[in-house]
């Protein structure tokens, strides 16, 4: 019999107002589109200090709807890490363009402008920095590097909600940023997107092609070729309950990243993802490098033996280079090393201090 899971990796956690909220919008009969819906963009904007938000059915429509706004083209190039959700490279290539991916920085997993600039071509249409467990990209360089070619940056920012980079939270330096809603995110909406921007046309754009390419002035009158990307009532009633917590949500994620550190920070064999010093983040999932000296038997055994203990880990993302059979992508050093030794442990904000303790040990107990 298989071993039952007593620490799942992530898990939703409700602070208050989720099922009221729920059944209003339930007896509201506005189970589509509706007031939550408004509700929510509005106030996501506001938290973010932009001048919009458009919700959407996931975050990869968001992007998707980010990239349709930017009026991506086929053959257009489309600049990414090679360490990371492929949720932006698979739009780029259903849409006809050519993601290129970059290699990253081995102790912060992020992708550079060193390591963007020598892939910008006379095909490149937009850089997107990805901003991975929560860490945050030095964007300050990205986005100089991308003024001096003039390439807009679409912030993929799914895994760093609430996090910042020198006061500015993440999705807000580019043109647009993209959020996840997903189960495991930092607020949730069971699946959801996000988009936000000051600008108003390409605001105007992603509502147009999230719903059909219709502008409702009238019945079945398409403006253009659009999608149904759009986010339910009932998905965005939770979330604005969610998002009436933040202030609660992140200090509980970083207790949750400040007892990880005390139990595996110092200790040898485990190498912590590394936090610039103009980095504040907000953790979607602790992530750390194994060192095969210390764990010969390799990640993916360490995985097993962690489930085996009740405990559910997460290994690193697999690299567009180790999958040819989709990408077209050379080598990537360093995304490949790092994806074959990190290894992510359990993170959610009810996980408590002592449960953290007991997670780390059982890690550390299987070094050699």
């Amino acid at each position: 019999m298989e071993k039952s899971i007593d620490f799942p990796w992530a898990k939703p956690d409700f602070w208050g107002n989720e099922r009221e909220y729920l059944l209003q919008a339930l007896e509201s009969t506005w189970i589509s589109g509706g007031a939550f819906v408004d509700r929510l963009e509005k106030e996501f904007a506001q938290f973010c200090g932009t001048k919009f938000a458009v919700s959407s059915s996931n975050g990869t429509t968001s992007l998707q709807l980010a990239f349709l706004a930017l009026g991506l083209e086929p053959d257009d190039e489309v600049i990414l890490p090679g360490f990371c959700f492929m949720a932006a490279p698979n739009v780029t290539q259903h849409m006809g363009g050519k993601p290129v991916f970059a290699d990253v920085d081995p102790e912060t997993f992020c992708v550079t402008a060193e390591k963007i600039e020598p892939l910008i071509t006379s095909k490149t249409r937009v850089i997107v920095p990805i901003h991975p467990y929560g860490n945050v990209c030095e964007m300050d360089e990205i986005l100089q590097l991308a003024n001096l070619h003039h390439l807009p940056v679409i912030e993929d920012a799914a895994e760093s909600f609430a996090s910042r980079y020198k006061s500015n939270l993440t999705g807000t330096m580019g043109l647009m940023g993209s959020f996840s809603l997903q189960a495991a995110k930092t607020i949730t909406t069971g699946e959801g997107g996000m988009v936000i921007t000051n600008d108003e046309e390409l605001k105007k754009k992603m509502t147009l092609y999230r719903s059909h390419g219709l502008l409702r002035k009238k019945h079945y009158w398409h403006e253009v070729a659009g999608y149904n990307f759009r986010l339910t009532n009932l998905q965005a009633a939770i979330g604005v309950a969610q998002l009436e917590h933040i202030n609660d949500i992140i200090p509980e994620r970083k207790r949750v990243h400040e007892d990880y550190k005390e139990s595996l920070g110092s200790k040898e064999g485990v190498s912590l993802q590394k936090y610039q010093k103009n980095v504040d983040p907000v953790l979607w999932a602790i992530a750390m490098k194994l060192d095969p000296k210390a764990f010969p038997q390799g990640r993916d055994t360490v995985i097993a033996q962690m489930k085996e203990a009740g405990i559910e880990t997460r290994p690193g993302f697999y690299t567009p280079s180790q999958m040819r059979h989709i990408y077209s992508c050379p080598r990537l050093p360093t995304a490949e090393l790092i994806a074959s030794q990190i290894i992510s442990l359990p993170t959610y904000p009810s996980l408590r201090s002592e449960q953290i303790s007991f997670i780390a040990s059982k890690l550390l107990n299987l070094r050699a």
